[in-house]
């Protein structure tokens, strides 16, 4: 499936023992794939670490609800990695090809939607895009 979310102007905190924490909310977006769409609702999002490597550790969770009304929960864990001027770049929300940086995730969902149960006992991978307002990410199931 894929999802995408419109993200909220991000809050930083300060450079902490582990690093800077960035947390970005979700505003809204939308889900779809075989068998499944709906909405992302928003007040999830992602926090961020960013690490003194460079690399930042993602832990996104979100909810989405499907058009029949089904709430599913989803958390990734996730690591971002690109050169520092194309993080300067996709913070001043230019368009950056994907090929410039590493957007990788492991999701997991949970629902007690009895038609998605499925979903509770999978694993995914996601391939993630920034966008101008957000992100996009292709979920594919592991079998």
């Amino acid at each position: 499936m894929q999802m995408s979310a419109e993200l909220a102007e991000p809050l930083v905190l300060a450079e902490a023992p582990l690093g800077a924490r960035r947390i970005l909310y979700a505003k809204g977006g939308s889900f779809s794939g075989p068998g499944l769409r709906g909405e992302l609702l928003p007040g999830g999002g992602d926090w961020v670490l960013e690490r003194r490597d460079g690399i930042a550790e993602l832990d996104i969770r979100f909810v989405l609800r499907s058009e029949d009304g089904a709430l599913i929960h989803v958390r990734c864990a996730g690591l971002f990695g690109a050169a520092p001027e194309v993080r300067q770049r996709l913070r001043a929300r230019e368009e950056v090809d994907p090929a410039e940086y590493y957007f990788r995730t492991a999701a997991f969902f949970e629902t007690g939607a009895e038609r998605y149960r499925r979903l509770n006992c999978l694993v995914a991978v996601g391939v993630g895009q920034r966008t101008r307002t957000g992100m996009v990410t292709e979920v594919f199931e592991l079998k």
